[in-house]
């Protein structure tokens, strides 16, 4: 009987550790940040990630979807973020840390709408180079 509780505590951390690989952000380059401009395809506020589509030109300069992910719903919503505020053919400036292998994707910081307001997507101070005006 003694060798269940271990195997659900070997369990529980194998869960933990892909729990934590999947929250990772191994995959985006913060020592850069990009800046794309181009036109909301969609917004997707969903959990456990929301993902700003934008279409723009890609690295080889056509046009490309460009995905952007973000935080969920509930921490969007803290930071002032609404599902409203971004619309099928809004044009928008998009800054993100990138992907680090140069796929049309990045990690979003912050959004400028068209009327200039500065959207930002993480919590706590922009990271330097991030616009902060609006």
């Amino acid at each position: 009987m003694r060798k269940l509780p271990a195997a659900a505590a070997l369990a529980a951390l194998a869960l933990a550790g892909s729990a934590l690989a999947h929250h990772s952000f191994a995959m985006f380059d913060p020592s850069r940040t990009i800046t794309v401009s181009g036109t909301v395809k969609e917004f997707q506020y969903t959990n456990p990630h929301s993902w700003l589509i934008v279409v723009a030109p890609g690295p080889d300069g056509k046009a490309a979807e460009w995905a952007f992910e973000s935080e969920g719903p509930s921490t969007l919503l803290r930071n002032g973020v609404k599902r409203s505020m971004f619309a099928p053919g809004d044009k928008v400036t998009v800054q993100a840390w990138p992907m680090r292998d140069g796929r049309p994707a990045g990690a979003l910081l912050s959004a400028t709408r068209a009327n200039g307001q500065l959207v930002h997507f993480r919590q706590g101070p922009p990271p330097p180079g991030v616009a902060t005006g609006g």
